[in-house]
């Protein structure tokens, strides 16, 4: 998921919106800065992900942290209801990877041209 290769929009199952679910995963293991959010999510502006946090942290998903010592900084954790949702995004996660090469036939399939509809004359 974290590949740079790998196009995060492919996977069909979204939680939230296209960062939510990265963001959940990267805050699995503990609490993170802002800027440690960054260097998994390489393509993430820094307005996204400020858009993504706010919206799980208005979700009850995620707390933003504020400390003021020693020196100022702001930590992004999991709730409870966030590490709730860790298990069915691994299962969506298990699911992609089965039908990794599907969904990239699909998807490739519909980008194709398709040849322009010609009228029935009768």
């Amino acid at each position: 998921m974290f590949d740079p290769v790998c196009p995060s929009d492919l996977t069909p199952i979204r939680f939230g919106d296209k960062w939510a679910g990265m963001l959940l995963r990267c805050l699995e293991h503990g609490p993170r800065r802002f800027s440690e959010l960054r260097v998994p999510l390489r393509g993430i502006s820094a307005k996204a992900l400020t858009k993504s946090l706010r919206s799980l942290e208005r979700d009850g998903l995620v707390t933003r942290r504020a400390h003021a010592e020693p020196t100022r900084r702001v930590e992004y954790e999991l709730t409870a209801l966030g590490r709730s949702l860790l298990q069915p995004i691994a299962a969506a996660c298990a699911w992609a990877r089965e039908h990794w090469d599907e969904l990239l036939d699909a998807r490739e399939a519909s980008s194709l041209p398709t040849r322009p509809v010609q009228p029935v004359r009768g």
